[in-house]
């Protein structure tokens, strides 16, 4: 960012016994001559200042050169090593850009030290990011200096930001606040993710386990729940298969129909919550549709004396 001048020449440059004078500044390498003001007498120019900071100029400023040649060509010069006030200080005004990269705003996390990543940049050739003046809050609460790693990136810094100590399972807010060398403070950025570490509740209600039937339709029922991550997300796989999308009702309550295979079925049943916690529930099923084939059938002793014991044998395939 620019902005006009004026620089004046000052002391024995500015006022000489010898007549006119010729005087010019050099500022950024660009030489400008200055014009005697009769109010002040002194020799003044404005001049747009440098577009960029100074701050990564030797010293911090612009060494600005001055000089002051008499009718009989004689030259005087000066600059910030002999005249203080030849040093310009020149700030930019476009302020760091911070970035939050992870987790986003609203996101669901099973880690209770959850990393929190984001950058910090500044415009190029600008004063740079302050770290000094970085300041991270969790929860409104400023967190120490050893849970910030940084690494440099092009015109800035990515950071991560680790808890030193595991979260409570829900909601959990984390500022970034930060400035250039020049002062200029960036937009303050947050992000607000729920930390989840305990997996959904999961209960089949039906069907029993090893449960033996000669019907083919069956209905898997059960109920889920996550208090924290909600709503959780039901899936049922058949022998391997999923079988598709499932609706789990305000309350929690689920159904799916499935049709059974011939023997033994291996039905699973998986919960998941918006962190990705998951819950998982077998159930073995077995359909037998077969006939049994009653083959012979012998009564001994038969003819049986009324009031005594006979053995009836039936053979079954």
């Amino acid at each position: 960012m620019s902005r006009t001048i004026t620089t004046p020449a000052t002391s024995t440059l500015a006022r000489c016994k010898y007549g006119n004078q010729t005087v010019r500044a050099q500022v950024n390498g660009t030489w400008h001559t200055l014009t005697l003001n009769s109010s002040t007498g002194k020799y003044e120019a404005s001049i747009t200042a440098p577009g960029k900071t100074s701050y990564n100029q030797s010293g911090g400023y612009y060494n600005v050169k001055v000089e002051a040649t008499n009718t009989a060509g004689t030259t005087a010069s000066a600059d910030a090593s002999t005249v203080s006030g030849l040093k310009l200080y020149v700030k930019e005004r476009i302020a760091p850009v911070i970035t939050i990269v992870s987790p986003s705003s609203g996101a669901y996390v099973s880690n209770n030290k959850q990393p929190v990543v984001f950058t910090i940049t500044d415009e190029a050739e600008g004063s740079g990011v302050d770290l000094t003046s970085l300041v991270v809050k969790l929860d409104g609460t400023a967190v120490a200096a050893a849970t910030l790693t940084n690494t440099a990136v092009t015109n800035g810094y990515s950071v991560t930001y680790t808890p030193a100590s595991a979260l409570s399972d829900g909601s959990h807010t984390v500022t970034v606040d930060c400035k250039d060398h020049d002062g200029n403070s960036a937009t303050q950025k947050s992000t607000t993710y729920t930390v989840d570490t305990v997996p959904p509740t999961l209960n089949i209600t039906a069907p029993v386990d090893n449960l033996i039937t000669n019907n083919s339709s069956l209905t898997v029922a059960g109920t889920t729940n996550d208090a924290t991550s909600s709503p959780v997300t039901i899936k049922v796989k058949l022998n391997g298969v999923d079988q598709g999308a499932v609706t789990v009702g305000t309350g929690g309550a689920f159904t799916k129909a499935i049709t059974l295979a011939e023997g033994s079925n291996t039905i699973v049943v998986t919960a998941t919550d918006a962190a990705g916690k998951v819950s998982t529930v077998t159930r073995t099923v077995t359909l037998d549709t077969s006939v049994p084939v009653i083959k012979s059938a012998t009564i001994t002793p038969n003819p049986v004396d009324a009031g005594k014991t006979m053995v009836i044998s039936v053979t079954i395939e």
